[in-house]
């Protein structure tokens, strides 16, 4: 295992984790990102060369999301019988990732740990009192982790002085093929869920569990992407793709709960994870894609497993619960275990 650190521009810095079989892990102090996940020389996820990219062109992408990831409608909800009102996105109306600028856009602060079977990098910010509208002063701890054994570890940890909301998550987009201008319609996905979550056409949530059976959001049988994206299923034309909350039927640690294989059945990424549900995105972008390692990025050129209670928790109690009760500590975490060709 070693570790590497250099500039990345802005005064930020980029953390390279290696291990003994050829995988690769960068990370930065600029939003506790990702910033590459290299097997083999292949680059498994999207990403940008620089600070100054993230900051000028898509500042969620590989970031640490929060306060409370995905949409809160109106940026209003109820807490102790308190109504509260946080930042709103000026186009939509509703709070989206807990506000702008958010976890993507701090400069955390970090340590570095390394043994023979791991290394690992720990992030740490505040994020206070009344930030955004929320309450309470919330400390934030992400350690990101390579194992020997092609394990990339994301463990998040916070407590707040108050009672609050508290929903994050890791904001990562994979594309397997190792290249930018290539859709992930190739891609393998399986999922371990029955049931998602619909949204309406300002993609909040109805507040429903819907059956994934007969649908194109089935994957609890491994299918291609190109399902969903030649399907004319109702929810799919809505976002032009996949922007959904889908409930896990077995979260836990010693449980895979997804899995993406690459076109070439190469590389294969399984997910466990803790949490209740995930947020798949498949990077429905259409032409208004930005340019990455000096090409254009393809629309849906990548596939997010946002592992998080389901957005609209705060309003639908059967999506799980996102409230932080003060001086009460939060941990999650999510697991991707990478495998090559000679592994799968």
């Amino acid at each position: 295992m070693t570790i590497t650190e250099k500039d990345f521009g802005q005064g930020y810095h980029l953390i390279t984790l290696s291990n003994t079989h050829g995988l690769k892990l960068a990370v930065t102090d600029l939003g506790a990102r990702i910033v590459q996940l290299t097997a083999n020389d292949r680059e498994l996820i999207l990403g940008f060369d620089s600070a100054q990219e993230y900051l000028t062109k898509d500042a969620y992408i590989g970031a640490t999301i929060g306060r409370t990831a995905g949409r809160i409608e109106k940026g209003q909800f109820s807490l102790n019988d308190q109504t509260y009102q946080l930042s709103v996105d000026p186009q939509t109306g509703h709070s989206l990732h807990g506000g702008t600028p958010g976890f993507e856009q701090k400069k955390w602060t970090y340590q570095l740990s390394e043994t023979d079977k791991e290394s690992s990098v720990t992030f740490t910010t505040t994020s206070p009192d009344g930030e955004h509208g929320f309450p309470g002063n919330l400390s934030v701890e992400v350690c990101y982790t390579l194992t020997e054994d092609n394990i990339w570890r994301v463990r998040t940890q916070a407590i707040s002085d108050q009672d609050t909301l508290f929903n994050p998550t890791n904001h990562v987009y994979f594309n397997l093929s190792g290249d930018v201008e290539e859709s992930i319609d190739q891609h393998t996905l399986w999922l371990d869920s029955e049931s998602f979550a619909p949204l309406r056409p300002d993609s909040i949530p109805t507040g429903e569990k819907a059956s994934v059976a007969q649908t194109a959001f089935d994957f609890q049988t491994p299918q291609k992407l190109a399902t969903v994206f030649t399907s004319q299923f109702e929810q799919k034309q809505l976002v032009d793709g996949i922007d959904h909350p889908f409930f896990l039927n077995n979260p836990g640690m010693n449980h895979v709960s997804a899995y993406l294989l690459s076109p070439d059945e190469q590389i294969k990424v399984s997910i466990m994870t803790d949490s209740p549900s995930v947020v798949i995105f498949t990077a429905n972008f259409g032409q208004d894609t930005p340019e990455m390692h000096g090409k254009k990025l393809a629309n849906h050129g990548g596939i997010t497993f946002e592992t998080q209670i389901a957005p609209g928790a705060e309003q639908y109690p059967a999506f799980g619960n996102i409230h932080l009760a003060a001086h009460t500590p939060f941990e999650t975490t999510t697991e991707f275990k990478i495998d090559t060709r000679e592994g799968i």
